[in-house]
């Protein structure tokens, strides 16, 4: 897809943890491509910051400092942007914060954070959003997962688990939203930024330019595009990631099944012919057409 093909003109976009990292370059990049942005961080200045940088590109752009983990700040940022620019048609969810430790070690206190913030933080924006995009029969919503959520990170089960949680919560939006126009995805994003600094070696940090990632975001804002899609992004390399599911083996006359599970393991696990299902009740009449 070419740039000429999106124009992002009249729609608002709300980009959260915008003022840096991913989050500045998104904002930027949907700026570039006609969007008025609306420059969402914890930091009043950061993100007037970014707001200003995109004013004196020759965008459009406000900033709404806001603490994405507190729902109420969410919606008092919400009704501003409203009030200020109109609807929320395009909401890039990039909050995020870490609190790397090992789950021996790590406190219930810092997992509650980082749930807070990179789930919840997602949760309270879209809520906020959500019924005006059904109305309006309108709406594109990106969700920041992780390749820690999708494929896991020595370190990061907190993290991991709110980055994997916003793929369910992709899952099941983009079915119900389906019907109203609003595409909902996921973007696993590997970018040399303050959250990744010692995640990554010298020469890989070089090539991870996070403005290499932004064009996936655009993408995913466009008018045509998809839905339940998990887009990897990085150094310039765009793939996609499933969650599907076997052929499996059926095991129904076993006197001993759960040993017969076990040893039909590798049987199981086998490739050929995976299936990724349209919705969770697709893989009980996957499962249940098998009998017949």
């Amino acid at each position: 897809m070419s740039a000429s093909q999106i124009a992002l003109q009249s729609r608002v976009a709300l980009v959260t943890g915008a003022g840096q990292g991913l989050g500045r370059t998104h904002a930027h990049a949907l700026a570039r491509y006609g969007a008025v942005v609306a420059v969402n961080d914890l930091s009043r200045a950061h993100a007037e910051q970014v707001a200003q940088e995109i004013v004196d590109s020759g965008g459009r752009a406000i900033a709404c400092p806001a603490d994405v983990a507190d729902p109420d700040a969410v919606q008092a940022m919400i009704a501003d942007v409203q009030a200020r620019l109109g609807p929320v048609d395009l909401l890039v969810n990039n909050a995020g914060i870490l609190r790397d430790r090992t789950f021996a070690k790590a406190t219930l206190q810092d997992f509650r954070t980082v749930l807070d913030v990179n789930l919840m933080g997602s949760v309270h924006c879209t809520h906020a959003v959500w019924n005006g995009m059904r109305e309006r029969g309108y709406g594109r919503i990106v969700f920041t997962t992780s390749s820690s959520g999708l494929y896991g990170n020595f370190g990061q089960a907190n993290y991991s688990a709110a980055k994997m949680g916003l793929v369910g919560l992709m899952q099941t939006l983009a079915i119900e939203g389906q019907r109203h126009n609003i595409r909902v995805n996921c973007l696993a994003p590997s970018a040399a930024t303050g959250m990744t600094s010692g995640l990554y070696a010298n020469d890989d940090l070089a090539r991870l330019d996070s403005e290499r990632v932004s064009p996936a975001v655009v993408a995913l804002c466009a008018d045509d595009a998809p839905t339940r899609t998990i887009l990897l992004a990085g150094a310039g390399r765009f793939a996609q990631a499933h969650v599907s599911m076997t052929r499996g083996v059926y095991l129904r006359d076993e006197t001993d099944p759960a040993s017969a599970v076990l040893a039909s393991l590798a049987e199981i696990a086998c490739r050929e012919g995976e299936h990724v299902p349209a919705s969770g009740p697709e893989q009980h009449r996957f499962e249940i057409a098998g009998l017949s």
